[in-house]
């Protein structure tokens, strides 16, 4: 499902954007810095790319910069408001396109139907009490001319559709893919428009595309951050990539960080296994029976106990005492249902 709507305090358009900086910015993650040290100063209607290879927290800065993820270190600016103290008032002013796990497409859904629950979403949330109260003619036509300019401002012409605005998302290319996305996010009109993945598995003509569209927007006034492999050129570049003075990579978090990371702070559910035994131990204690206490092992698979007991007794269960204890419990099973 696509994230729920940001809201912006000031419609799209010249000097629409804001200001955007950050001093000392890092995030420190379960196994180390994901991105750390970094300082910049962008004016309003900026267009900046932040640069690194996948896994080096590209997301993870997009993310905190429009207020999603709370830094360890540090601050950033988003015009008058500073991070991390303000992250819920940035991320009114904020919107984010192409994030995946944030921000990813219904397949089955149309594209007009995203657009209209965008818009209603957004009206439900954005509109003032007034807004809501008048009549469904109106807003229904307003809606319609939030997401006509959206969808201008995007590129995306719904007519060129193979089945217009029925066209499912499985049927849209890369780049129609990305130019919706965008049009979601720019119905809310945000300052401050953030896109992830912005060149990835793109043709070199189609980055060439997808740049121009995004230095346009920055061109009208909104401050664009876009994730990339590769800056253009003129873009301000904030690169995720540190070296230390032995010239090996740091402030690179993994991309199962950032994936856990991102779905932590902005309310997408992301499960974890976590293994910290040794792959023998682990072997070990899936095999042990079910009825067989794990906790007063030594050294156990999860490291939950310390007790008294040996391993040595978990692993010698052989299996013909599994089977016995099996059928037993079978039997008992059988029994208590007759009864």
């Amino acid at each position: 499902m696509d994230e729920p709507p940001t809201t912006a305090a000031a419609p799209t358009g010249k000097g629409g954007g804001v200001t955007v900086g950050a001093e000392g910015f890092g995030m420190e993650g379960p196994r180390g810095w994901v991105f750390r040290e970094v300082g910049f100063h962008a004016e309003p209607g900026s267009l900046i790319a932040i640069e690194g290879p996948s896994g080096s927290g590209r997301t993870c800065l997009l993310l905190a910069l429009t207020g999603r993820m709370k830094p360890s270190e540090g601050h950033a600016t988003v015009g008058a408001l500073r991070l991390p103290k303000q992250m819920a008032a940035v991320r009114r002013v904020s919107a984010l396109a192409h994030v995946p796990g944030v921000t990813d497409l219904d397949p089955a859904l149309t594209v007009g139907e995203h657009l209209r629950e965008r818009a209603l979403l957004q009206r439900r949330f954005d509109g003032s009490l007034r807004g809501l109260l008048r009549p469904r003619r109106e807003r229904t036509a307003e809606a319609e001319r939030r997401i006509d300019a959206a969808l201008a401002a995007a590129g995306l012409d719904r007519a060129s559709l193979p089945k217009g605005e029925r066209t499912a998302v499985r049927d849209l290319d890369r780049v129609e893919a990305l130019r919706l996305s965008l049009a979601l996010a720019l119905i809310g009109r945000p300052r401050l428009l953030g896109v992830d993945d912005t060149d990835l598995k793109l043709s070199e003509a189609e980055r060439t595309e997808i740049w121009a569209l995004l230095r346009s927007l920055a061109e009208a006034g909104t401050t664009v951050v876009a994730v990339c492999s590769e800056a253009p050129e003129g873009a301000l570049v904030v690169s995720t990539t540190k070296k230390n003075e032995a010239g090996t990579d740091t402030g690179a978090g993994t991309e199962a960080e950032t994936t856990a990371e991102a779905g932590t702070q902005v309310g997408t559910e992301h499960k974890a296994e976590t293994r910290t035994g040794t792959e023998p131990e682990a072997e070990a204690d899936t095999g042990a029976d079910p009825g067989t206490d794990t906790g007063t092992g030594t050294g156990t698979g999860t490291g939950t106990g310390t007790g008294t007991g040996t391993k040595p007794e978990t692993k010698t269960t052989s299996k013909a005492d599994r089977g016995d204890d099996d059928k037993e419990m079978g039997d008992a099973i059988a029994e208590t249902r007759l009864a």
